[in-house]
């Protein structure tokens, strides 16, 4: 028992090895505890593979279809649920070689076309003790929710197929690419891997809600406002299901922020906490807004907060301390609302379910503020001089250039995927079929049975 005890200690960096212990028994030893930590590492990013996975259906289906009128909800569901379906085979056929094969700084190659070479080892230079097809899984996720944020902007308006081929086109164009610059090796944006233009994003301001933000703000404008916006009520039909999805949300984000620590360390948990602690004061941030500008606090209001503040703490996860995270919360609570109930009035562009707001002016918020807050001594994979309060001003400028290259990507191909769409199979359902809704125009089904 002793000298198991000992084998153990050996095993620690820096405590010294016994004389009469022999070298085969450590190297056992230590083959053990790599397993071991192999196997707990696995078992963690499997769950969180599945959160993510969460946050697509239901979370976001039932977040989305709340949120719409009645006769547009089994529309707005299955924008998200084929996204399951479209996101997963789009990425295992060319999605992860592009987005992390080794190629240009923009973009990967095809050696893992198919998954070609994807199985039980690791890749050192994502994540060493985990199976890469363990990391393809959880990366995979991310590329299905993305897209689907998009949907929240042209929300009762598009037909069925066109969504289907801008989605595939998105992907192609402005996703993949966007997650290569950021997490491939040797992409332009990466600050682990000898980017040109090193950015701190630890799970998608930048990739995710950056670029799902813009292009959601384009399709708005290109497809113009709804029928009878500004003129008709178009309130939320089922507050209730908005509740459950963005609770699931909530949840959901946990293995999105805390999932990419890439293992079952501290960092997950200190990545964990900052997003509980941003999504809550965010919350709060919304509400005391729109208390003091409409009187009273509603549940549309602390939902919206709460998404809000889940996605400005997105890139800032795991570089940012406890009290970082509480103020970048607040702060883009406040501000998301300012932009979702203020700007877009004023500006008068109808992006349904507030995709822009939220997730490109909320992510734009908490990229930049990364570059504040980042902190070497909550990460110790950063520069000792990290963001600035850190002493390193230069990095809110490498992360506002980050952020701009994502809003001229996300901006210049979506108008150019739009027009495509346009052009080949068109794009907005005629007026008749708006109307009537999504539901029956699209689907050839209702939501609801009333006679029944």
């Amino acid at each position: 028992m002793c000298k198991r005890i000992w084998l153990m200690a050996a095993a620690i960096p820096g405590i010294p090895l016994p004389a009469q212990t022999g070298d085969g028994e450590l190297e056992a030893l230590k083959q053990s505890i790599a397993a071991a930590q192999s196997a707990g590492d696995n078992a963690w990013m499997l769950v969180c593979t599945a959160l993510v996975l969460l946050m697509t259906g239901p979370g976001l289906a039932l977040f989305y279809g709340g949120l719409v009128r009645r006769k547009n909800v089994l529309g707005t569901l299955m924008q998200s649920f084929i996204m399951m379906a479209l996101g997963t085979v789009l990425w295992a056929v060319i999605g992860y070689s592009l987005a992390f094969g080794e190629g240009s700084s923009f973009l990967g190659d095809l050696r893992y076309f198919m998954l070609n070479g994807v199985g039980a080892e690791p890749n050192g230079d994502y994540a060493g003790t985990i199976p890469q097809q363990t990391f393809m899984l959880f990366q995979m996720m991310f590329a299905i929710i993305t897209p689907a944020l998009i949907s929240g902007a042209f929300a009762e308006r598009m037909k069925f197929s066109a969504m289907l081929l801008f989605m595939t086109l998105w992907s192609l164009v402005v996703y993949y690419p966007m997650a290569h610059m950021v997490w491939g090796k040797g992409g332009l944006l990466n600050a682990f891997s000898g980017g040109a233009l090193p950015c701190f994003d630890f799970a998608g301001g930048t990739v995710v809600h950056i670029t799902s933000g813009v292009s959601a703000l384009v399709c708005a404008l290109y497809l113009g406002k709804r029928n009878g916006y500004g003129s008709e009520p178009m309130k939320p039909h089922n507050l209730v299901l908005s509740l459950i999805g963005a609770c699931l949300l909530w949840v959901g984000w946990f293995g999105f922020n805390a999932g990419s620590a890439l293992g079952a360390g501290s960092l997950a948990s200190s990545a964990f906490l900052a997003t509980q602690l941003g999504a809550a004061a965010a919350t709060l941030g919304w509400l005391v807004m729109e208390w003091l500008q409409a009187g009273k606090p509603s549940l549309l209001g602390g939902i919206s907060g709460a998404v809000a503040g889940l996605v400005v703490i997105t890139p800032a996860a795991g570089f940012v301390s406890p009290g970082a995270a509480l103020i970048m919360g607040f702060v883009g609570g406040a501000f998301c609302y300012l932009m979702v109930v203020k700007i877009k009035a004023r500006l008068g562009y109808d992006d349904s379910l507030d995709a822009f707001g939220i997730h490109g002016a909320g992510g734009t918020l908490g990229a930049i503020l990364t570059g504040v807050f980042a902190s070497h001594a909550v990460n110790s994979g950063l520069p000792e001089a990290a963001g600035l309060l850190d002493g390193n001003a230069g990095q809110v400028l490498n992360q506002t250039l980050g952020s701009l290259l994502a809003w001229g990507l996300a901006a210049a191909a979506t108008l150019a995927i739009l027009k495509i769409c346009d052009l080949t199979i068109g794009l907005r359902l005629s007026p008749d079929d708006e109307t009537a809704g999504l539901d029956l125009t699209q689907h050839g089904e209702e939501a609801y049975n009333l006679e029944s």
